[in-house]
């Protein structure tokens, strides 16, 4: 998988016009517990829940101190953005 960088001052907004991901790039949401849940930053509200097999594709990775990344994912098929997930669930092919 292609990691995209962000930059240091990237938005939501301007997330929100990235194109379709290549197929290289997709991934699909699959939390045992289905649905996974979805913040805007970590430990913050749940701001939605996903779907298992939803298609989306990671944009952004980060390491926390607790030891778990979390991806800040994008809707594969149009890049409208979603938020952060722990990206152990997330698998990508």
């Amino acid at each position: 998988m292609r990691k995209r960088p962000l930059a240091a001052v990237a938005t939501l907004t301007c997330l929100a016009a990235a194109p379709a991901a290549a197929a290289e790039d997709l991934c699909r949401a699959m939390d045992a517990t289905d649905p996974l849940n979805m913040r805007a930053a970590p430990n913050s509200r749940i701001i939605q829940t996903l779907n298992n097999g939803l298609l989306v594709a990671v944009v952004d990775t980060r390491d926390h101190a607790n030891g778990r990344s979390r991806a800040f994912i994008v809707r594969a098929k149009d890049g409208r953005p979603f938020g952060r997930v722990l990206r152990e669930f997330i698998a990508c092919f």
